[in-house]
C-alpha cells in the first residue's frame, strides 16, 4: 500500500476528532490521522464495500466513518497495540479490525462482555 501521509480532498464534516478525515482517490481509501501515534490511517475501500454491503461512494465511505468514528479510532488503536506497529509508522484497517470493535461496542450496549 503507498503511504497515505498525504491527503486530498476536504476534511469531512462532523465531530471534533473528524477534521482530519479526507478521501484519497489516489489509494481509493479513506485515511485519518491519528496525532498520539504521529501517523496516519488509511482504510481501503474495499473494506468498506465488505461494512456496508455494497460498493460505496466515497462520501459513503465518510459518513459511515462519522457514524462509527469511535470504533474506527479504536481499531486503530488496538492493531497498533497487537501488531507493535512503531510511532510515527502509517497503517491501514481491514473490515475485520473495524467489525471486532462494532461488535465489541455492540455486546457492550447490551451489556455483554465482549
Amino acid at each position: 500500500m503507498n503511504s497515505p501521509s498525504d491527503a486530498d480532498g476536504a476534511p469531512a464534516a462532523g465531530g471534533a476528532q473528524s477534521g482530519d478525515v479526507h478521501w484519497r482517490a489516489d489509494i481509493a481509501s479513506l485515511v485519518f490521522g491519528l496525532p498520539e501515534h504521529s501517523a496516519i490511517c488509511a482504510v481501503h475501500r474495499g473494506a468498506f464495500r465488505t461494512l456496508l454491503g455494497t460498493n460505496p461512494t466515497p462520501d459513503a465511505c465518510l459518513g459511515y466513518f462519522c457514524q462509527f468514528e469511535e470504533a474506527f479510532r479504536a481499531a486503530a488503536h488496538a492493531k497498533i497495540l497487537r501488531k507493535r506497529i512503531p510511532v510515527a509508522t502509517n497503517l491501514h484497517l481491514t473490515s475485520r479490525d473495524i467489525a471486532r470493535k462494532l461488535l465489541e461496542a455492540d455486546q457492550i450496549e447490551r451489556g455483554e462482555r465482549p
